[in-house]
């Protein structure tokens, strides 16, 4: 089997492994995203050990955290483009990684690598049309329509969607430095650590920040619902890892669409509809394989 290189490159960290599939991930490693003149050379020197060790790669995917442009036939295909994240603007990610390693390169956002891996090996499998959202440090949408990734113009920032802010009920002001308040800047990890003073994970669960977390992702959640008419939601970061935000979303999203979706999935069956990952937390490097394997298939 060929074997693959794998990047999920997040905001935080930067997770590399080699393999060939979900039963083969071998040899990971995290690498903290800091600046790009530290991080990057250590990824490349990793897959240049493995490649040492392991045999040469046939291919890498990357998926990233966004803005990225993953128009294949962009002269900036594979870039960070204007990110939010301080030092990585209009960086020439994929393209290095071509140069340097000679391989073909898949290349894609990172909760569409996440929704992929989910397509291919977890939660979503046998479905055509479904999204995946990772709550974190911030917030990212991607899926399949159709069975396609969702992509035109660029690619999904669900992330950043605009949605009810009632200042009076929460006088936050937001954390987006490009829009402020958005469900970013009002439900991302960050936005929860700026309002509470601490971080997500350190807050119990009768908090009152869990209510107003979930109402939020609710809102969003009810505007994808209604707009691309998911087969399923699933839902993971770190933000996500406090189980009983799941029960009070799905509470919140069924209230909000107040019965205007009359099918079983709402009504009855949205402990099944709205889910975490069954890949966990190598959704997102499971996914970056598997655009590995893309990007093998179209080389040849």
């Amino acid at each position: 089997m060929s074997l693959l290189g794998a990047i999920e490159a997040g905001g935080t960290k930067f997770v590399c492994a080699v393999g060939t599939g979900p039963d083969d991930l071998r040899s990971v490693t995290r690498i903290p995203t800091t600046t790009p003149e530290e991080t990057l050379p250590q990824a490349l020197n990793f897959f240049r050990q493995q490649i040492k060790s392991e045999g040469a790669l046939d291919a890498i995917g990357i998926g990233a955290f966004g803005p990225v442009d993953v128009r294949a036939d962009s002269p900036t295909f594979g870039w960070f483009l204007n990110t939010p994240k301080p030092g990585w603007q209009q960086i020439d990610f994929a393209g290095l990684l071509r140069r340097e390693l000679t391989v073909p390169i898949g290349f894609d956002t990172d909760v569409n690598a996440a929704a992929l891996g989910e397509h291919q090996w977890g939660n979503a499998q046998g479905l055509e049309t479904f999204i995946y959202l990772t709550v974190g440090t911030g917030i990212g949408g991607g899926g399949l329509v159709g069975g396609r990734p969702i992509r035109g113009l660029l690619h999904p920032e669900m992330g950043h969607i605009l949605i009810p802010h009632n200042l009076s009920v929460d006088p936050f002001v937001g954390s987006c430095p490009f829009h402020q308040d958005c469900l970013e800047g009002l439900a991302s990890g960050f936005a929860m650590e700026k309002r509470w003073g601490q971080r997500a994970d350190s807050l119990p669960a009768d908090h009152p920040a869990w209510a107003l977390e979930a109402d939020y992702l609710a809102t969003g959640l009810v505007n994808f619902i209604l707009m691309l008419s998911p087969e399923r939601i699933i839902m993971g970061g770190g933000v996500m890892a406090q189980k009983q935000l799941f029960s009070l979303m799905r509470s919140q999203v069924r209230e909000k669409l107040n019965n205007y979706l009359d099918v079983p999935k709402i009504i009855s069956e949205i402990e099944d509809y709205i889910v975490p990952p069954k890949l966990g937390d190598k959704a997102g490097i499971l996914g970056a394989l598997a655009l590995a394997q893309q990007a093998l298939e179209a080389e040849a």
